[in-house]
């Protein structure tokens, strides 16, 4: 049977690059070597390499505007870390929406001082702060676009006379924005790229360079950038399947097409949620996630008849976080409508049986 995969990442990928990289994982261009056995200084792989680099930059609309794309190791988890160490001086400030940023803003402190510039922890993260107000001369502002466990999401981003530092690891490439307003953009790649194993880092080249403290080579982004990305041993098996995405979603017709995509997925679970007197939404209606749809049963008591349903339907992972509960339905953009409507109907159907 087929099944619907709903999960909040490692998630679901296209499957004509999966086919493409079980192919390339036997054989890779013809050399009678898998992907994973060739030199990643190799012609094969550098080329690799530059494609995956320059579609980022270009699917992004930052070809030619004074930015870099890196693929790095160590999850957004390390680029917690690695921001501070690249760009906190004095003072930066974060917004604290959830799960990612509180981790990100405890790393941040040991490098200097840290303040929340908004935080939405007084009612467990379930909407995006607003009217807040940025203070002037911080070194930075850092934020997460798009919330998995809470299932809260930006629409409005802030005006600041500071870098703009965002975690995106959950909803880049999913929808259109004007990416030229960060100047340092991360994300891990199992969301809506490839699998675990690499972090896709895009950084203005201009916002470098201007801290005192001296910075390990494999925590600093300008070595990165002098050895093009290679300055260790790559993760070369997802750094391939991030390109084979990339590529996916340029020939789909980029993030225009998909963000439309990503709209109807969104719209459809949303409305039965909405109308559906068994379910309730966690997260404030006017900051929902188009990637995660985070809800709730009305009645505990139907819990096993709906997990059975979904089950025998082919949906997976769809069980909420522990710190939220419920159930969560991850939509990223490899995610087909179809699965989507799947959910639905079961959700439809329950209410039937009640």
């Amino acid at each position: 049977m087929k099944k619907h995969n709903f999960s909040a990442g490692p998630c679901i990928l296209p499957p004509q690059v999966m086919q493409l990289a079980a192919e390339a994982v036997l054989d890779y261009n013809g050399l009678g070597l898998s992907i994973i056995e060739i030199s990643h200084r190799s012609k094969d792989f550098v080329e690799v390499m530059e494609k995956a680099r320059t579609l980022a930059l270009e699917l992004l609309g930052l070809e030619n505007k004074g930015y870099t794309a890196l693929f790095l190791q160590g999850g957004a988890s390390t680029q917690f870390l690695m921001t501070a160490y690249n760009l906190l001086e004095k003072k930066a400030g974060y917004i604290n929406t959830g799960t990612w940023s509180s981790k990100a803003i405890k790393e941040a402190k040991l490098f200097g001082e840290v303040i929340d510039v908004a935080s939405s922890q007084d009612q467990n993260f379930n909407y995006i702060p607003k009217g807040f107000s940025v203070p002037k001369g911080l070194d930075y502002l850092h934020f997460t676009s798009n919330n998995t466990i809470f299932g809260t999401q930006f629409n409005e981003f802030p005006n600041t006379d500071c870098p703009l530092v965002c975690d995106m690891s959950s909803d880049i490439f999913s929808r259109q924005m004007d990416f030229s307003k960060f100047d340092l953009i991360y994300a891990g790649a199992q969301k809506n790229m490839g699998p675990a194993g690499t972090t896709l880092v895009v950084v203005k080249d201009d916002i470098l360079g201007k801290v005192s403290r001296r910075i390990p080579s494999m925590l600093d982004y300008q070595v990165h950038i002098d050895k093009d990305s290679m300055y260790n041993t790559p993760s070369v098996f997802p750094v391939y399947v991030s390109m084979l995405t990339l590529e996916w979603l340029k020939k789909l017709g980029g993030i225009e097409t998909i963000e439309e995509i990503n709209e109807k997925k969104a719209r459809l679970i949303y409305s039965e949620i909405d109308l559906n007197p068994l379910f309730t939404g966690f997260a404030e209606k006017e900051d929902r996630s188009n990637m995660n749809a985070t809800f709730n049963l009305t009645d505990e008591k139907l819990k096993t008849t709906f997990d059975t349903m979904c089950k025998e339907a082919g949906i997976i992972g769809i069980n909420g976080h522990r710190s939220v509960g419920g159930y969560r339905a991850s939509m990223y953009n490899a995610l087909p409508l179809e699965s989507v409507g799947v959910l639905v109907d079961i959700m439809d159907e329950l209410e039937r049986k009640g």
